[in-house]
């Protein structure tokens, strides 16, 4: 026979583990997240999204980050690459939506072109290259250039045969936020028209895009312009931007 104390304190045990383990009153559950990848660009990080992951994060949506070799690998492999890394991240949230960077965004593209999803929500697009930049095209011209960017980055041009203009157009709920603002007076002169000193804005239009946007900011400080944290906020929960570009769309 157990000992009163003892099986008093084996009751208490027994209580304490049911309490930890047990099932979630109903009232109580929380439904599972929207999760948004985010996809950064040419010579960057996963870091590079950090500001907007936390802005995300605070908006009640579940973030991850991909990271990826952008100057090291072929396009085919970097694909391949960011298809495997969400069938692992991501096949169980109940909806997902993308929010990509630049080349991120180009590689997207070509992971929907070859399988979507079927949770697909929506997606942003950051500063896109989706026919080529100019500065692709001049990157060809330097061997040391071409070493450093590497292989995908001499994907990029304007050319017919490039891969952005390889790829169908949206078929997907997409908006895409251009900048206006450059930083890069060599990469301006190359460009002609309005351009964020890495991709024109005319260049930034996607055929089948749901909304667009012009922003003063340059290419890489979109990603810390709060202005388009809350405009990729607003096509998140609405597939809309908030309020009316100045010029047409």
């Amino acid at each position: 026979m157990i000992p009163i104390g003892a099986a008093a304190r084996l009751a208490l045990f027994a209580l304490l583990a049911f309490s930890c383990t047990g099932a979630v009153p109903a009232e109580e559950r929380q439904p599972p997240r929207e999760l948004v990848v985010l996809v950064h660009g040419l010579a960057q990080s996963d870091l590079a999204m950090w500001p907007l992951a936390k802005r995300l994060e605070r908006a009640g949506f579940a973030v991850h980050a991909v990271r990826y070799e952008s100057t090291e690998k072929e396009p085919d492999a970097l694909v391949a690459d960011f298809g495997a890394e969400l069938a692992r991240c991501c096949a169980a949230a109940p909806r997902l939506h993308f929010v990509t960077h630049s080349l991120g965004s180009i590689l997207l593209r070509a992971q929907l072109a070859k399988q979507a999803p079927p949770q697909l929500g929506r997606v942003v697009m950051l500063a896109p290259p989706n026919h080529g930049s100019e500065l692709a095209d001049w990157l060809r011209q330097s061997e040391l250039l071409r070493g450093v960017m590497g292989p995908t980055a001499l994907e990029l041009g304007t050319g017919a045969d490039s891969l952005p203009n390889r790829l169908p157009p949206a078929s997907f709920e997409v908006g895409v936020i251009a900048g206006t603002d450059s930083l890069n007076p060599i990469g301006s002169r190359l460009i002609p028209g309005e351009d964020d000193g890495t991709v024109s804005v005319a260049s930034a239009r996607l055929a089948g895009m749901r909304d667009f946007l012009r922003l003063p900011v340059s290419h890489s400080m979109i990603l810390l312009s709060g202005e388009a944290a809350d405009q990729t906020l607003a096509f998140l929960r609405t597939g809309r931007f908030a309020g009316e570009d100045p010029k047409e769309k």
